[in-house]
């Protein structure tokens, strides 16, 4: 089965990695040079040198990033020594928890850059609010409510201020949430492969597939055309004796597949059953994925708003839509890149060099509706994840409304109770600082969130009662849970790659699940 040119492959084979590739190795698999980039010239930080925090800073400390501060003006207590894998135990105790963190975190990768600020961020707030807009994102773990609506406020006032990441944990049940602006992802990493465009193919596309003298071919070189040649093929003589339409009804369709299979000289002939199974692309039309098409009405690529736009992502996008509205497909550009396949070498990179050349032709088509500089690389990243774009346009943190809140507790009722019982805690612990959790007071504040028209879910005790009973607990399972998760958030943010979790993502580590209200 062929999957690329062998050439190529031999000749990259013989390149020596350097240091840092052969440290980074596994994760410039997943999001490859330009997010190892983004990474390392990233400044994150993070508030307080909690368990869960260093647990978030140790899974970004190791692939790499450029910078972090942990901003905590608390000494280590002796509940800190004991469940906080970053700090010396006893020898920690008494001494500022974020020099004392950063310390130990720094070990990981000497590549880092880790500052301690033992300010209060209360005061930072107030009196240097810019060195904290300088940072790439924000996380906050368990701040408290008073503060942490200031920190939210602050960093929402411009689009240009870091992403904030709120995390709250008590017991086993934590939650996150990732205020952001406006996010743009090229680089996706989408399931859903581009189109190789086989019912409009073009036209060097069609004439190699009609040239085949199938008949007379040699079964072993017959048995080796690739399944895009075979359809090609197929579909240009079905058209010919049924109007020039592609199969419709279910009857032509199971007809069409008789067809490719008929074509066999051998019964073994594998390349022919891959051509049976993939004939849905000939009747299925290449179209613009709905969720492309709709980013084509986005205001940000208006002409008015592109003049004052300096985000090449926008130009890009008003670029495609044009080329798009003009070509003779009404598709996307075309890419180079096809899957795997039933077929030789030949017959691969020949189909490859097909394709290639065409996507070149295309993607200098789609170039000339560029109407503001863009380096070729994000050209070529943009065109070949032109199918799975995506632009977020999150929310403030904690501004999920009365509304919001009843449909989440009528459709997940499990993780709206959690996510009421964490927001409760905090309430509580604002208005009655130092004073026990009850689980009384904690109802009662969920009832003032929600009203007394809404039926709570019988659930919503199971929550309040784990957190009465570890109301400030930082179990080091919970931590390091958690610290996957959200650095894996962060990283997303920072690369822009992947898609990041939208609205709040609740966690119950004693019934094993995750769920997201508010997306």
């Amino acid at each position: 089965m062929a999957s690329q040119d062998i050439e190529s492959a031999t000749t990259a084979l013989q390149v020596q990695p350097d240091n840092k590739a052969r440290r980074y190795d596994r994760q410039l698999r997943l999001w490859a040079a330009t997010g190892q980039s983004a990474l390392e010239s990233s400044r994150v930080l993070v508030l307080s040198g909690s368990a869960t925090s260093t647990s978030i800073l140790k899974n970004l400390v190791l692939p790499g990033i450029g910078h972090f501060t942990i901003l905590d003006h608390a000494t280590t207590s002796h509940a800190d020594a004991g469940n906080n894998f970053f700090l010396e135990g006893f020898e920690s105790v008494g001494k500022p928890r974020a020099s004392e963190a950063v310390r130990l975190l720094r070990e990981l990768n000497d590549s880092v850059d880790g500052h301690a600020d033992t300010r209060h961020l209360r005061s930072v707030i107030e009196s240097d609010p810019d060195w904290l807009a300088s940072f790439t994102v924000v996380i906050a773990h368990n701040l408290d409510s008073q503060i942490l609506v200031k920190l939210s406020s602050l960093l929402w006032e411009h689009p240009s201020h870091p992403t904030l990441i709120v995390v709250r944990s008590a017991g086993f049940l934590a939650e996150f949430f990732i205020q952001v602006h406006e996010h743009t992802i090229i680089e996706s990493h989408s399931e859903t492969l581009p189109s190789l465009r086989i019912d409009k193919p073009f036209p060097a596309l069609k004439e190699h597939a009609l040239s085949l003298d199938l008949a007379s071919m040699d079964p072993t070189e017959h048995s080796h055309i690739p399944y895009v040649v075979i359809l090609v093929r197929v579909l240009e003589d079905w058209k010919k004796s049924h109007g020039g339409n592609p199969p419709k009804t279910y009857s032509e369709r199971q007809e069409f597949k008789k067809s490719v299979l008929a074509l066999k000289v051998k019964p073994d002939e594998e390349n022919f059953d891959e051509a049976e199974a993939q004939a849905y692309r000939c009747w299925t039309e290449t179209t613009v994925p709905p969720g492309i098409a709709s980013l084509f009405d986005d205001p940000a690529i208006s002409p008015e708003a592109l003049r004052e736009s300096p985000s090449s992502f926008f130009h890009l996008l008003a670029a495609l839509k044009k080329f798009t509205e003009q070509s003779e497909t009404h598709t996307l550009p075309l890419t180079s890149t096809l899957p795997d396949m039933k077929a030789d070498t030949a017959n691969y990179i020949h189909l490859q060099k097909l394709y290639k050349t065409r996507a070149e032709e295309e993607k200098h088509a789609f170039k000339s509706h560029l109407r503001a500089p863009v380096d070729d690389a994000t050209i070529n990243l943009f065109v070949k994840n032109a199918h799975a774009l995506h632009v977020i346009r999150g929310a403030r943190w904690d501004t999920l409304d009365h509304t919001s809140l009843a449909n989440a507790l009528t459709e997940n009722p499990k993780a709206a109770c959690l996510h009421l019982s964490l927001s409760a805690l905090s309430a509580v612990r604002e208005q009655s600082p130092g004073s026990p959790i009850s689980a009384e007071a904690l109802r009662k504040q969920v009832r003032t969130v929600v009203g007394d028209e809404v039926e709570l879910p019988e659930c919503l005790d199971d929550f309040v009662g784990e957190i009465v009973r570890a109301p400030s607990a930082e179990l080091q399972t919970t931590a390091a849970f958690l610290g996957g998760m959200v650095a894996q958030e962060t990283i997303k943010i920072i690369t822009k790659q992947y898609v990041p979790v939208r609205g709040y993502c609740t966690i119950d580590l004693i019934e094993t699940w995750t769920a997201v209200i508010g997306s």
